[in-house]
C-alpha cells in the first residue's frame, strides 16, 4: 500500500516540533472540548466491562482530512503477519522529527496532529478523565495500521513497560461512514474474579468480549493500561459478500493512528525514579507467569498408558499397555494390525512403508502422511464432521457449554477453539461418531502406541489428546513455547474437509482424489520441499499451525508465551506454502517488547514445520526445548472451520532405553526400533486388507 507524493498538497513548510509548538497544539480540539473533562470523566468511571472512554469529533475535520491525503500520498504501508495480528504497519511517528527538511515538508497535518495529542492541554484533559496520573510529553508513542478486509488484532491487554494510557484515533474515510457489519470495532473483554489454590483472588478474563466499539472518523477510543484487566482486541475486517451490493472492499479500509501514553520521564514533572523499572515487572509477561494459569481450559490432562482402559470391554481396541507391556510385545500383532486396519490405510501398516516413515522422521523429527485413515473410514468421517459444521451454534460461549459436548478453551488472551478430550461420551442412547471414534479408540489404544514407536523410533509413556475445532471468524491459538528439557512427540489429525485453504489448489482439504493409497504412503513418506510463494497476492484464510524456532526468546519467558508476536513469512501468510519442514534454526533477536521485528530476506524464516487445514492428513513433529507452536487466527472468508485432533506424547529420554536395547532382541534400525524376525509381511496386511473390505 504506497501512495506517490502529491506536491500540491502541501500548504506550507514545515518545522520541527519545539516547546511552544506543542503547547499550541490545544486549538485544534473541537472548540470546548477541553473543558468539558468532568462530564467525560463521569462517562470513563462508570463505563463496562472496565474504565474506558470514547470521544466523538476529537479534533477539527478539516485537519483529519489533510492528515488522511497526506497518509494516502506519502506513506508508505508494509503488511505485517503474526501470531496475534495481521495489519498494514506505517514508520513510527514518534520519529518524525528525525526526517530531513524534503520529507517533513510534506507531513505538516501529520506534524500538527502529533503535537496537538501530546500537548500538555490534552495530556492533563485525559489524565483527569482517566485518573491515570501526570502523562509524559516527551515520550510520544504512536503509529499508523491500516485494516483492510482480513485483518485483525487478537486479545491483549497492553502492558508492556511504562505505557499508562492506551488510544485509537479513527481516520476512516469521512465521506463513507463505516458501517458495524464491516467489522473492525475495539473489543472489550470482561473479567471475573477467582480464587486460586493459594486462596489469592485473580482476574480471569471471559471467553467473548462484552462490549464493542465500531469505528468512526474523528472518533478517539482510549482506555487506562490495567494489568490483567484491560484485555480488548480489533474484530476482524470482513470482506465483502459476495451477495452484497455496497461499496466493495475498497470502502473498508480501517485507518487509524494508535499509540500510547507513557508515564513522566526523567525531567518532566511527575516523574519517579524506578517506577519503569517496577511497572515492568506486572507486565503482561509477569501475569502470564501468575497462578491464573491454573484456570486455563484446556487442562493438559496427560496420561500414562498403563491407566487408559475401555469402558464398553471391545476386545477389538486393545487396552493401553504399560511401558513394560509395549517394550515386551512384538512391534504389531495380528490383533493389533485387525485393530488398526479398521481406521488406518493398509499402506501405512506395511513393513516398507514404515522403514520410508521411520527413516524420513528419523532426518528431520517432523513428516505429514497424506491419506492417512482408511477411505472407508474417512467417508464416515467426513459425512459426520460436514454434518456437525451444518448445524448451528450458539454465538456465546456459555451457550455453547451448556447446550452442546463442546467446551470452549480459554483464556483469550493465549487461545480460543472449541474442543473435547478423551473423557469426552456420546450422548446416552447415541452411537460413538467416527470422530469420537478417532478420538476415543484409535489414537490411545495400545496398538497406534506401537505404530507410532515404529514410526518414530521413540518410546512413550504417556500421553494428551484434544479434539478441537477452529470456527471461521472466532479461533486461534497464540504461540506458546515448549519448556521442558525432554523433547515430545506431537500429532496433527488434520480432518477438515472444506477446500481453499491453501493457494493456487495445492494440498486443498477434502480433496481425496488423486493418487492411490499405498502410493501416496510412500510418497508422503519422503521430506517435504518448501515450497515456492506462487501466489503472494492471494487473500490468506489463516488456520494453519506452525511449529517457530525461539529458544532464547522461551528462556526469557518461563511459560513460554509469545510476548512480542511472531513473524509469519508471506508465503505462509497468503496460503502458497504447503505443509512443510526444516531442520534449520534461527537465531533470535532480543529487542524492546513493544517492536515486531521482521525476518530479513537473508535470514532463515525461522518456520520448523507447518501444515495448513487439510483432509485425512497426519502431521508427526518432535518438538524440542523453546520451540513455539501456534495456529493462526481463522479468517471470516474461511469456507469452513478448521478441524483437527493434537495428539501431545510424552518421550522416554535416550538413556532409560540403553538398558532396555541392551536386554531385548532388538536392534537399531534407520530411524526406529525394529525386530529383528518379524512375524509381519506386507502381503499378510494386503490380504487383510481385502478381507476387511
Amino acid at each position: 500500500m504506497k501512495r506517490k507524493a502529491d506536491e500540491d498538497l502541501v500548504d506550507k513548510p514545515a518545522k520541527k516540533k519545539t516547546s511552544g509548538e506543542a503547547n499550541n497544539g490545544s486549538t485544534q480540539f473541537r472548540p470546548g472540548l477541553l473543558q468539558q473533562a468532568e462530564k467525560y470523566q463521569k462517562e470513563y468511571t462508570t463505563s463496562e466491562p472496565y474504565k474506558h472512554g470514547v470521544i466523538q469529533a476529537l479534533l477539527r475535520p478539516e485537519l483529519l482530512r489533510n492528515v488522511r491525503a497526506e497518509i494516502q500520498n506519502n506513506l508508505s504501508f508494509t503488511p505485517k503477519e503474526t501470531d496475534i495480528y495481521k495489519i498494514h504497519q506505517s514508520g513510527d511517528l514518534a520519529n518524525l522529527d528525525g526526517l530531513d527538511d524534503s520529507s517533513l515538508k510534506l507531513l505538516p497535518s501529520l506534524l500538527t496532529l502529533r503535537n496537538a495529542l501530546y500537548s500538555p492541554a490534552f495530556r492533563e484533559f485525559l489524565s483527569t478523565v482517566t485518573g491515570s496520573g501526570p502523562l509524559s510529553g516527551k515520550k510520544t508513542d504512536m503509529a499508523i495500521n491500516v485494516y483492510t478486509p482480513g485483518c485483525h488484532l487478537l486479545c491483549h491487554d497492553d502492558v508492556i513497560g511504562s505505557r499508562r494510557v492506551s488510544y485509537i484515533l479513527y481516520l476512516t474515510d469521512p465521506d463513507r461512514p463505516w458501517k458495524p457489519e464491516w467489522g473492525g470495532a475495539l473489543r472489550l473483554y470482561p473479567t471475573v474474579l477467582r480464587k486460586d489454590n493459594d486462596g489469592k483472588e485473580v482476574k480471569v478474563p471471559g471467553s467473548d468480549p462484552s462490549h464493542s466499539i465500531p469505528p468512526a472518523f474523528n472518533q478517539l477510543s482510549f482506555f487506562a493500561v490495567q494489568p490483567g484487566e484491560s484485555y480488548h482486541d480489533v474484530e476482524e475486517v470482513f470482506a465483502q459478500p459476495s451477495d452484497s451490493h455496497d461499496d466493495g472492499d475498497e470502502a473498508r479500509v480501517r485507518m487509524a493512528i494508535s499509540g500510547w501514553y507513557h508515564i513522566p520521564q526523567d525531567g518532566e514533572p511527575g516523574y519517579v525514579e524506578g517506577l519503569e523499572e517496577s511497572l515492568a515487572e506486572r507486565s503482561s509477561l509477569q501475569q502470564l507467569q501468575g497462578s491464573g494459569d491454573q484456570f486455563d481450559m484446556p487442562s493438559n490432562d496427560m496420561r500414562k498408558y498403563d491407566n487408559v482402559s475401555r469402558e464398553d470391554g471391545d476386545a477389538t481396541a486393545p487396552d493401553a499397555p504399560s511401558d513394560e507391556q509395549i517394550e515386551d510385545e512384538p512391534p504389531l500383532s495380528e490383533k493389533d494390525l485387525d485393530f488398526l486396519l479398521r481406521f488406518i490405510a493398509p499402506s501405512y501398516l506395511t513393513p516398507d512403508t514404515l522403514d520410508s516413515v521411520a527413516f524420513t522422521f528419523a532426518d528431520e523429527c517432523s513428516i505429514c502422511l497424506e491419506k492417512f485413515l482408511s477411505e472407508k473410514f474417512s467417508d464416515s468421517l467426513k459425512t459426520d464432521i460436514v454434518k456437525q459444521e451444518a448445524q448451528l451454534l450458539p454465538l456465546a460461549s456459555h451457550d455453547i457449554e451448556s447446550t452442546t459436548s463442546w467446551r470452549i478453551a480459554r483464556p483469550p488472551y493465549k487461545h480460543r477453539f472449541l474442543y473435547r478430550q478423551v473423557d469426552a461420551r456420546p450422548i446416552i442412547g447415541q452411537e460413538e461418531s467416527p470422530s469420537q471414534q478417532l478420538l476415543t479408540e484409535l489414537l490411545p489404544s495400545k496398538a497406534f502406541c506401537k505404530w507410532l514407536q515404529l514410526a518414530t523410533g521413540l518410546s512413550l509413556s504417556s500421553f494428551n489428546l484434544t479434539a478441537r475445532r477452529f470456527r471461521r471468524g472466532k479461533d486461534y491459538t497464540l504461540a506458546t513455547g515448549y519448556t521442558h528439557d525432554e523433547s515430545q512427540l506431537e500429532l496433527i489429525m488434520a480432518i477438515t474437509p472444506s477446500h481453499g485453504w491453501v493457494a493456487d489448489g495445492e494440498g486443498a482439504a477434502g480433496d481425496d482424489d488423486g493418487k492411490s493409497s499405498n502410493s501416496a504412503a510412500k510418497s508422503a513418506a519422503q521430506h517435504v520441499p518448501e515450497e515456492k510463494n506462487k501466489s503472494s497476492e492471494a487473500p490468506g484464510v489463516g488456520g494453519y499451525i506452525a511449529y517457530i524456532a525461539g529458544e532464547d526468546a522461551a528462556e526469557d519467558s518461563d511459560d513460554g508465551q509469545s510476548n512480542d508476536g511472531v513473524e509469519v513469512p508471506l508465503d505462509l501468510s497468503t496460503g502458497a506454502r504447503a505443509s512443510r519442514s526444516s531442520t534449520q534454526k534461527k537465531t533470535s533477536n532480543k529487542a524492546d517488547p513493544a517492536v515486531y521485528k521482521a525476518v530479513n530476506d537473508d535470514e532463515d524464516d525461522g518456520v520448523l514445520f507447518s501444515m495448513p487445514p487439510a483432509w485425512n492428513t497426519l502431521g508427526l513433529v518432535l518438538r524440542d526445548k523453546g520451540v513455539m507452536r501456534f495456529v493462526k487466527y481463522v479468517s471470516q472468508q474461511a469456507k469452513g472451520d478448521r478441524w483437527d485432533i493434537l495428539g501431545e506424547f510424552k518421550v522416554i529420554p535416550d538413556d532409560d532405553e540403553a538398558s532396555f536395547n541392551d536386554e531385548t532382541n532388538v536392534h537399531q534400525g534407520p530411524g526406529y526400533i525394529v525386530q529383528d524376525e518379524g512375524d509381519t509381511s506386507e502381503t499378510e496386511i494386503e490380504s487383510a486388507d481385502e478381507e476387511s473390505e
